[in-house]
């Protein structure tokens, strides 16, 4: 059985923005303790959600290195990280692994489309090369990329290729790896609306949005599976399904920032492209926060 970067709920934290559009590192600080103070298991640094596409390379590893810093050793930090070009891929990785960062998050390469077959030479090519754990990140929605049972069956068998954040919503597809894989593979819930189902089936978690507004009930539902209380982990699903969907009502990250903002937490601004959501989105998401009592 392989080493567990963490098991639970971890934030793909925001990257917050000054006025000025960069990093505000000052409420980076109260963003990540809020988290840990409320029960989240791992903070994911620079992921999607933390707008790591629109970093340069020296902004996404002071980011990284920022969070490991603030962290300080009481959860883990995993680096959101991954490129079209599996060279990048390399120093990027590594720049990560020397901010000190506990694993990687590697999204499949995008643009490309690359095979099933380029898609284990990728991740071994990076895996040799990366002192580190790693979880692959399967997006297809994003990177019109998607990762088959089989191919994860042989990107297993590398030591460091230790879990992934499986995001393509296909259930049967999740039973079918896990069927394959056994211990030798982590399973993270790279969907909010999926955590209880995904518990149910074995999963060491979720790499979670919902984490950055709600973090202990993304956490309760994690841990109420890892206990074997399903019952009570989709019941605790079922009650978050509306804020779950809805922090998706738009192009996430855009949906979870204005949300933060709203909430008076300063999340500040999207780099472009990513723009704030028409005001009839926005109506449907502050009738939902003022549900949940968040605003």
């Amino acid at each position: 059985m392989k080493k567990t970067i963490f098991t639970g709920a971890g934030v793909a934290i925001i990257t917050p923005f000054d006025d000025d559009n960069n990093i505000n590192f000052t409420k980076f600080k109260e963003l990540i303790d809020r988290q840990i103070e409320n029960g989240t298991d791992a903070i994911i640094v620079a992921g999607t959600t933390g707008e790591g596409a629109a970093l340069s390379t020296q902004e996404h590893i002071s980011a990284v290195r920022f969070g490991v810093e603030t962290v300080n050793k009481r959860v883990p930090v995993i680096a959101g990280c991954g490129s079209n070009d599996t060279r990048y891929g390399v120093i990027l990785a590594n720049e990560c692994v020397a901010a000190g960062v506990d694993g990687l998050l590697m999204v499949t390469p995008y643009y490309n489309k690359t095979s099933q077959n380029g898609l284990v030479r990728h991740y071994n090519y990076i895996a040799d090369r990366v002192d580190a754990p790693i979880i692959v990140y399967n997006v297809p929605s994003r990177t019109g990329v998607n990762i088959q049972p089989e191919t994860y069956a042989e990107l297993c068998k590398h030591p460091n290729i230790v879990a992934t954040k499986e995001a393509n919503g296909d259930i049967s597809a999740l039973e079918r790896t896990i069927s394959l894989c056994g211990d030798e593979l982590g399973i993270y819930s790279g969907n909010d609306d999926q955590i209880a189902v995904f518990m149910a089936l074995g999963a060491k978690g979720v790499i979670s949005v919902l984490s950055n507004v709600c973090p202990k009930a993304a956490h309760d539902i994690a841990q109420l599976g890892l206990e074997g209380k399903y019952s009570e982990s989709v019941a605790l699903q079922l009650k978050y399904l509306r804020l779950c969907n809805d922090l998706f009502i738009d192009v996430n990250p855009i949906p979870v920032k204005m949300t933060l903002n709203k909430m008076g937490l300063n999340a500040g601004d999207l780099r472009l492209p990513l723009c704030n959501m028409t005001q009839d989105k926005e109506k449907i998401l502050d009738e939902t926060l003022k549900a949940y009592g968040l605003i």
